[in-house]
């Protein structure tokens, strides 16, 4: 159970605890978001941090002034933390960053969970370095003098694929000079997170003029 600061609650003892009836629960305040959960939940994980916090002198934890435990740390990862406790079952938002609620995990010490996580992480950085790659083409305008030292300098993967003549040619100065359009490629894999190759570091295939098409198709 989620509550936010003014909504009603059981009424609390020493140690974040309900009185009377309500001894079984636990408020925890984490980083200003209150959250009511049972004794049992929190000590599902004997040597977690949550664990050792409520069940006595082991710890010592400041209090809000209701009683709830203060815990500095953010209450939006703490919801999958609380319910992997609850049910065991790792539930995220399709927004929420794995890497945020693995941070927590660690902190709580909650070893299960940090496995889980972390499997799932590596298994989806499988999956993306098993894709098929992309072909990216520069289609790359050069003139006659310019062709030679633009076709030998190429790196960072690209390779050359195709010269096709321009028909016109413009004259400078005594000499005409031909123009060309030099088609190159390369492979991009796509990196983990979503990143492909290319994203991390600048491209080294040498543009002659400002003219540079680039199309991309899987």
């Amino acid at each position: 159970m989620r509550m936010e600061a003014g909504e009603a609650a059981p009424p609390a003892g020493v140690g974040g605890r309900a009185v009377g009836g309500w001894g079984k629960w636990v408020r925890l305040n984490v980083g200003g978001t209150v959250f009511l959960t049972t004794r049992q939940t929190l000590c599902r994980e004997q040597k977690s941090f949550l664990s050792r916090l409520c069940q006595g002198e082991e710890l010592q934890s400041d209090r809000d002034e209701t009683g709830a435990y203060l815990i500095d740390r953010d209450p939006t990862y703490f919801g999958p933390i609380l319910n992997f406790l609850r049910h065991g079952k790792l539930v995220l938002d399709k927004d929420m960053a794995e890497e945020g609620v693995l941070e927590e995990a660690e902190f709580y010490n909650i070893g299960p969970l940090i496995r889980i996580i972390k499997d799932r992480m590596e298994e989806k950085d499988y999956t993306v370095t098993q894709a098929p790659p992309k072909h990216v083409y520069r289609v790359l305008q050069c003139q006659e003098e310019e062709l030679t030292q633009m076709v030998s300098t190429m790196s960072d993967g690209w390779r050359f694929e195709q010269l096709v003549t321009i028909g016109s040619s413009y004259n400078y100065g005594s000499e005409d000079q031909a123009e060309f359009l030099c088609v190159v490629s390369k492979e991009l894999y796509s990196a983990p997170h979503g990143l492909s190759s290319e994203s991390s570091r600048k491209s080294k295939v040498p543009v002659c003029t400002l003219s540079d098409l680039r199309l991309s198709f899987q």
